[in-house]
């Protein structure tokens, strides 16, 4: 309905503020209110109207907006300014007063450092002559030092921005020591191992150019290369191959020829190493040890990575061997640095806004989103606004993913909604504008290096959101270029190792002085019948085991369930994860349009056949889900304040047992229930924390329903603690679930992954700090309900419908944490409701 200003009957925008007041303005007479919030707008209005004529309203209510916490004043955005000169773009945005400006700077980054001319460099002439030829006559100080270390053969770490010049820090050497050491042409000397098909191919031409001029041999190989094109590499292999670590899993257990070229390998470049986190990363840990096994040579290892918090650490436990850290900086033009609170409108409205505004001034934007779903949804409502913009993200078809990359490249695309996909080196040309939700700084940093990375203007915005740890960053700023990643791996996973092993057995048989540390596993296997012993060695019982490691993915535990389209295969989603979003009736986004379930096999089959909806139809869903934990093994237990924290072994009993229909451009958190049929239940063990909440007290003495008050404090609790944990930890609450039980104070933090990926680990080393954070995005939060707001205790997935959640409740229950009260651990006991 359009509401009219009394004034000059111009179209008023009427707004709900983040701190639920609404604020009304005329864009055309500059008007403005704020009243508080209900539900029928008409009776807003009509006060507004009141207002209007007793001569309240004016042209300025800055002060109430500022005071509210709504706006900047512009004095204090001047000073944020200083002496910088943003250009008009960015000045707009800043002095817009449709949000409340977080934080503004410019990003320069310091010239790098120059090493030493070309030819200072001992190599040979022909890889000397063609660096003149493409116009490099010197070198930077981290690509000299890298080439001197790799040339040596040290296992290194570069450590570098995007497009600083990594490529050519290990390619340089790797072809160096071909030329020197290389004596037999039909032998791999080199393997260049990137996290996805689609990066490798990005790369190849860029590596062949080089390679090709000194007279190197390089192919790809991997599921896309051809069969005649794979026999040639068969016959005649090159001196480097470039593939991904799906192959060489699936090569090596197979033992096929492919797997028989490896054992020449000499050195290994794994390329964008900050991608091997979580379960993915710690399978690779278990095929860099397969390698090792069946190479002839000591492998040298070299990482490839952006900027990381303890990349050594990190790289020295992936790759098992001890390794040096070269640092490296690009050469990047300047950056303009918003970071935006959306005050007046939700994050996607902001986000989506942003991108008309750079695309109009014909500025090529990439626009990353932290889920499937919001890359979708930015997408669809860009459309609306008139902006030539498509999605790009995991689980969609290569071909498609290919063809928006070439889109944008070539101009005919003025910008992209993507998911992380996009982070990694992929070159997409020119790109101006980067548009991010919230991540942590380093990530923000790689997404960044996308603008401005041919040497422009570039602009960065980072766009808060509807979240606690939103809330904490608009009110700290500064924490924010403080709390960086922390990526993990978690090699002694028991569904990871129990697969890598009966792997290894098929690579090569396992001799009795082999693989002490893994001693437990074989026995086990052995036991069970998956391994067998056979003249003093143990191999593999292929006719057992072979269809579970055909079944097993080394992205991520879990069966995939396909998802069809008209009979064909469109996409797949993995289990658990899959049951939540692709239940009966439920509806799922596919490239910038949203389909119906129509048919769910699971759990007799894992398929799912969609069927197209109207393009009006209001609705998307969420699940409604129900978990029940068993502490299985306690691995460690701490002290945390004053609490009793285990570090444990989990049995998780999942339920989907209905759905909520949210309205589509709506960003509110709950909504019309509708229960299934038949639930949808699956069984896993994980990793996860445990800890028994002190009790809210003073809280349940004031209140009606006291039962009520302490079991909506523990699960308002759990939501913040993962929820607020996510920068301190470095990101990793979209990998973690949580479960408080009823009134027993007793709360579950665990990995979302089977069998874990360490992200709940991280959670468990840094607690203490994650506990106090919570406690102050409650406290700071202003808004007055007694459940709390998408900004404090709420949360996008809560399996309960952001029912029972007591904002206060939650606070006490934390400040007592916080002053060192003790509890001890318990055990879970039936009758306690389950919130999750």
């Amino acid at each position: 309905m359009k509401f009219s200003c009394p004034k000059c009957q111009s179209k008023l925008e009427i707004q709900k503020t983040f701190n639920k007041k609404i604020h009304i303005s005329c864009n055309n007479c500059d008007i403005e209110d704020l009243l508080e919030f209900s539900k029928n707008i008409d009776e807003v209005f009509l006060e507004f109207l009141s207002r209007f004529d007793e001569g309240l309203v004016t042209k300025e209510i800055s002060k109430s907006l500022k005071d509210e916490g709504i706006i900047r004043d512009e004095k204090e955005i001047n000073e944020m300014i200083g002496n910088n000169k943003p250009d008009k773009i960015t000045e707009s945005i800043l002095f817009s007063k449709k949000d409340y400006i977080a934080q503004y700077k410019i990003l320069k980054s310091p010239e790098p450092s120059m090493g030493c001319r070309v030819e200072d460099l001992g190599l040979t002439e022909s890889i000397t002559n063609y660096l003149k030829e493409i116009g490099i006559e010197q070198f930077y100080k981290f690509q000299e030092e890298s080439i001197k270390e790799i040339s040596f053969g040290e296992n290194v770490i570069i450590e570098a921005p995007t497009a600083s010049g990594k490529t050519e820090a290990f390619l340089i050497p790797v072809i160096q020591k071909i030329k020197k050491e290389s004596s037999e042409a039909n032998n791999i000397f080199a393997i260049f191992v990137y996290p996805t098909k689609s990066l490798a191919r990005d790369q190849y031409p860029k590596i062949l150019k080089f390679t090709e001029k000194i007279g190197i041999k390089v192919k790809v190989f991997d599921g896309d290369t051809e069969q005649t094109e794979r026999s040639e590499i068969l016959e005649n292999p090159p001196h480097i191959l470039i593939t991904n670590f799906d192959v060489l899993h699936y090569h090596l257990w197979h033992q096929t020829k492919f797997a028989s070229l490896l054992s020449t390998l000499k050195i290994l470049v794994v390329d964008e190493t900050h991608v091997y986190s979580g379960i993915f990363g710690s399978n690779v840990h278990y095929i860099l040890k397969r390698l090792k096994r069946i190479c002839n040579n000591k492998i040298q290892f070299v990482a490839a990575s952006a900027t990381l918090e303890d990349a050594r650490n990190f790289c020295e436990q992936l790759f098992g061997v001890k390794m040096k850290i070269i640092q490296g900086s690009g050469k990047k033009g300047q950056t303009d640095f918003v970071m935006i609170f959306p005050s007046l409108r939700t994050q996607r409205a902001l986000m989506v806004d942003l991108t008309k505004n750079l695309t109009e001034k014909n500025h090529k934007t990439m626009v990353f989103n932290n889920s499937h779903l919001n890359s979708e949804l930015l997408a669809i409502q860009a459309r609306k606004q008139k902006v030539n913009i498509k999605v790009h993200r995991a689980g969609l078809m290569a071909n498609y993913r290919k063809s928006v990359e070439q889109e944008f490249k070539d101009d005919k695309l003025q910008a992209i909604s993507c998911t992380p996909t996009l982070e990694l080196g992929i070159d997409v040309g020119n790109v101006d504008c980067v548009i991010s939700s919230t991540i942590p700084v380093n990530r923000l940093i790689q997404r960044i290096g996308r603008a401005s990375r041919k040497g422009q203007r570039g602009y960065a915005f980072l766009a808060l959101g509807n979240d606690p740890i939103s809330q904490y960053y608009k009110n700290h700023p500064e924490d924010y270029f403080e709390d960086t990643e922390k990526i993990y791996i978690d090699p002694k996973n028991p569904f990871v190792e129990e697969f890598q092993v009966l792997a290894m057995a098929c690579d090569k048989p396992i001799s009795k002085h082999e693989l002490k540390e893994h001693s437990q596993v074989v026995e086990q296997q052995v036991k069970e019948g998956n391994l067998i012993i056979s003249n003093n060695r143990i191999i593999p019982n292929i006719d057992k085991i072979s269809s579970m490691l055909n079944d097993y993915s080394i992205r991520g535990i879990g069966k995939s369930i396909d998802i069809f389209l008209n009979e064909r295969k469109v996409g797949d989603r993995t289990l658990p994860i899959a049951l939540e979003e692709l239940h009966k009736d439920a509806i799922y986004f596919l490239a910038g349009t949203r389909y119906k379930v129509k048919e769910f096999g699971y759990p007799q089959r894992n398929f799912v056949k969609l069927e197209r909806i109207p393009r009006d139809y209001p609705y998307y869903t969420r699940a409604l889900t129900e978990e029940w934990p068993t502490i299985e093994t306690m691995f460690e237990k701490k002290k945390t304040c004053g609490m009793e924290v285990a570090f444990c072994k989990l049995h998780i009993q999942k339920k989907v047992y209905g759905y909520v229909n949210i309205e589509l451009g709506q960003e509110i958190t709950q909504g019309q229930k509708v229960l299934l049929d038949t639930p949808l239940e699956y069984d896993f063990i994980t990793k996860g924390i445990a800890f028994h909440a002190p009790r809210p007290i003073r809280e349940m003495e004031k209140a009606e329903d006291e039962e009520y008050t302490e079991a909506s404090g523990y699960h308002a609790t759990e939501h913040v603690v993962i929820e607020g944990s996510n920068m301190i930890t470095g990101g990793v609450s979209q990998d973690l679930g949580g479960i408080s039980l009823g009134t027993s104070g007793l709360i579950f933090i665990y990995d979302g992954a089977i069998g874990g990926n360490g992200a709940s680990k991280a959670l468990f080393d840094r607690f203490e700090a994650v506990l106090e954070r919570s406690m102050i995005i409650i406290k700071e939060c202003p808004c007055q309900n007694e459940a709390g707001c998408p900004r404090c205790t709420f949360s996008y997935r809560c399996g309960n419908n952001n029912e029972f959640l007591h904002k206060h409740s939650a606070l006490e229950i934390l400040q007592r944490i916080n002053n060192g009260e003790e509890t001890k651990l318990i055990e879970p006991a039936e009758g306690d409701r389950p919130l999750v």
